[in-house]
């Protein structure tokens, strides 16, 4: 027989963990951009919202470098005019480099992860049904995919949209955790897109929906929009490191995600879609920032 109060009570535990995690990493990346770890030499500049602190805050203008000497052949002036955008971005990855990233990495997915499964273990203890979560006793359809990866596509232009808008009217979120999670390399990629932030889907999207929505409503006969309001909230006070914007968008899209959970009783078509405009956020932002793409 279903524990439900038992396993709400162990759901709190984990939100509250994760709350005070989200805070904890807030603070360490503005504390980062904060704090520069040297001096610059003179004539030097900083580059904004670089993962090192000691490449904080040059303008994105051309300036030039001296490409050392050349030998007879070289018509060239060794005085070489650069992007800034490229210098900056290419000295950020060399000093602050890819273990700083590569740990950041880690520590998402194994934080993320490890909540997760405390979250499975716990509905295992508590006999919770699968059904209470929105998974489904078989197999996904191709429909219930497609409807996901719509959402995803559709959420994804609309937080374009209204990045867009913020930045015009000055409101723009606060994008130094995305940057201080992007790699410089293929392989550093590869373990965002497949291994991280499939796991930050999963377990946001097990919690805030899954969990927060679909148990409590089942277990406890609350309505599932009262809960998808609630649960929005919370996830926007997971985001926190965003910047006040970044958290009212995030409450909107939890909001629309929880939506969606409810309306179609599908864990799986709001992980898909969580996923989705996570993975076009890096791309289509940091990805042209990297050496490689």
């Amino acid at each position: 027989m279903p524990d439900w109060a038992t396993f709400a009570g162990f759901a709190g535990v984990v939100l509250v963990l994760l709350l005070l995690l989200a805070h904890a990493s807030k603070s360490v990346v503005s504390g980062d951009a904060a704090t520069p770890a040297s001096a610059p030499t003179p004539g030097e500049q900083h580059a904004p919202g670089s993962v090192d602190p000691s490449v904080a805050d040059a303008p994105h203008t051309n300036r030039i470098v001296d490409s050392g000497p050349t030998d007879s052949t070289d018509l060239d002036s060794h005085l070489t005019p650069v992007d800034a955008s490229d210098h900056w971005t290419d000295r950020a990855h060399a000093t602050g480099p890819q273990l700083s990233t590569m740990a950041l990495l880690a520590n998402v997915a194994v934080s993320q992860g490890a909540f997760g499964f405390l979250l499975v273990a716990g509905a295992w203890f508590t006999e919770i049904p699968l059904s209470a979560f929105g998974v489904p006793p078989s197999l996904p359809s191709v429909t219930t995919l497609g409807v996901g990866v719509a959402l995803g596509l559709a959420l994804y232009l609309a937080n374009e949209v209204g990045s867009t808008v913020g930045e015009r009217l000055g409101v723009g979120a606060d994008e130094s955790l995305r940057e201080a999670l992007a790699p410089a390399s293929v392989g550093g990629w590869v373990v965002l897109l497949v291994v991280v932030l499939p796991t930050i889907a999963a377990f946001e999207e097990l919690l805030f929906r899954g969990v927060l929505v679909g148990v409590f409503s089942a277990g406890f006969g609350v309505s599932p929009w009262l809960l998808a309001g609630l649960s929005s909230v919370a996830f926007a006070l997971g985001h926190g490191a965003q910047g006040p914007a970044g958290v009212a968008v995030t409450g909107i899209l939890g909001f629309v995600l929880a939506a969606a959970f409810v309306l179609t009783g599908s864990l799986l078509v709001v992980i898909v879609a969580h996923y989705l405009v996570n993975a076009l956020e890096f791309v289509v932002h940091e990805a042209p920032d990297t050496g490689w793409a």
